[in-house]
């Protein structure tokens, strides 16, 4: 499925700002943001389980890892593949556990991403939330980046409540329940208001590593 059009974006960033003052300083200070856009496989929800409670650093070496010693990410192949061979990447035991399920889900076709290209963002969500090893942040940022859907909400992400904190001006960061909430007078351009967050705090680490 396509990423929601420049025009589409715009329209939803301006019906943000106009109920957030936060938002509307993000997209002050990052301007309309570009939509993280990503294929509708099974590479790319085995790349979201990756990087799930680690840096972006780390994650991305273990990526690389795993992508030289497969070749093509399928669900073949990580059920050809020896366990091992995994953690020898870096994978976590548990990880691998939830690759090799997500792949068996799509092998049987219990996981089909056709199929999801063409269903209702909550119905897409609940055959996701099914396969174990798919959790709902995994969920919610599939739906958004792969789906292109405008309402998807990884509310656990952390990067996300930290932006919040920064534009409200706040000492401390809100906790994740209290965000999800927050978050409710958001709909239906969560995922929006999620790609605002990353831009603005992008501009901010980016000025903090230039000279003096």
């Amino acid at each position: 499925m396509p990423a929601p059009t420049r025009a589409k974006l715009k329209a939803a960033c301006a019906a943000l700002a106009a109920i957030d003052p936060a938002l509307a300083r993000a997209l002050d200070i990052a301007g309309v943001p570009a939509w993280r856009h990503r294929p509708a496989t099974y590479e790319t929800l085995a790349s979201l389980v990756t990087s799930q409670q680690i840096s972006t650093s780390a994650a991305a070496a273990i990526w690389s890892r795993t992508q030289a010693a497969l070749g093509a990410i399928t669900p073949r192949a990580v059920l050809d593949c020896p366990p091992e061979t995994l953690t020898a990447c870096g994978q976590s035991r548990p990880k691998v556990a939830h690759l090799r399920s997500i792949a068996d889900a799509a092998e049987a076709r219990r996981l089909d991403f056709d199929r999801l290209a063409t269903r209702q963002p909550d119905d897409a969500r609940a055959e996701l939330l099914a396969v174990k090893g798919i959790g709902p942040w995994t969920a919610d940022l599939f739906l958004m980046s792969a789906l292109g859907d405008l309402d998807a909400f990884p509310a656990g992400d952390v990067a996300l409540m930290e932006a919040l904190r920064q534009l409200q001006t706040q000492e401390k960061r809100m906790e994740s329940k209290a965000f999800t909430q927050y978050a409710e007078h958001w709909r239906p351009f969560r995922g929006v208001a999620a790609h605002l967050l990353w831009a603005y705090l992008h501009v901010v680490r980016a000025k903090a590593t230039l000279p003096e």
